[in-house]
């Protein structure tokens, strides 16, 4: 890690959908192949049979669905900042 918290193998385009999770007020228009390809490089990811995910990042966990549309809700963007937070990961 960096001294901002940053994985340094993180490509720019990772990158800029940590800025946009973090970014206040939340955004509108974060696509969920976006932040599930993030997740997939930072975090243990498992898509269960009922097509749920758990994500493991450090001590945090947290169980997501993939929307309907291609965004996310704000509530999911409320619930990967904290846990980036608390495992320390940063923009």
């Amino acid at each position: 890690m960096t001294d901002a918290g940053t994985p340094e193998h993180l490509s720019q385009h990772h990158r800029t959908t940590l800025q946009r999770i973090e970014a206040h007020p939340t955004t509108r228009n974060l696509e969920w192949n976006d932040v599930i390809g993030l997740l997939n490089e930072v975090a243990e990811v498992t898509e269960e049979h009922d097509g749920k995910f758990v994500v493991k990042l450090g001590e945090g966990r947290i169980v997501i669905t993939k929307p309907r549309h291609k965004d996310v809700d704000e509530q999911l963007v409320v619930d990967l900042r904290k846990l980036f937070r608390d495992a320390g990961i940063s923009a």
